[in-house]
């Protein structure tokens, strides 16, 4: 997969371990459809127990963005609408955060709303 993991200590590593996998699959990184490597592989990589990605992989599964094959491991689902739903419910996180964030600065929703009309890409 050849993603250069990183983790913090605020909270547990499987989670961050969805979480990233979840931005890899909505970004289009990891497409529809496309063959993961094995539990041991992805550990490895990520320097993790295999129990730890297999509890991330299980939380995939749950939500179903990862599909576990008996015989061909496991795949990103090719569900393209479930995918734009898990986006936009990322996106609206971010905006949450970012929101709060500009309220804690004192702003107000029509001051960030000015704000952002005028931000331009660096």
């Amino acid at each position: 997969m050849n993603y250069e993991w990183r983790f913090s200590d605020d909270k547990p590593i499987y989670t961050q371990i969805v979480e990233q996998m979840q931005k890899l699959i909505v970004s289009g990184e990891l497409k529809p459809g496309d063959k993961l490597p094995s539990v041991r592989d992805l550990a490895s990589e990520a320097q993790v127990n295999p129990n730890t990605m297999m509890r991330a992989l299980s939380e995939l599964e749950k939500k179903r963005l990862v599909i576990s094959h008996r015989v061909n491991g496991k795949t990103i689902t090719e569900d393209t609408e479930l995918i734009n739903r898990m986006k936009d419910e990322l996106a609206l996180e971010v905006i949450n955060t970012f929101m709060e964030s500009m309220k804690q600065f004192g702003y107000t929703k029509d001051q960030i709303t000015e704000l952002l009309k005028t931000y331009k890409e660096v």
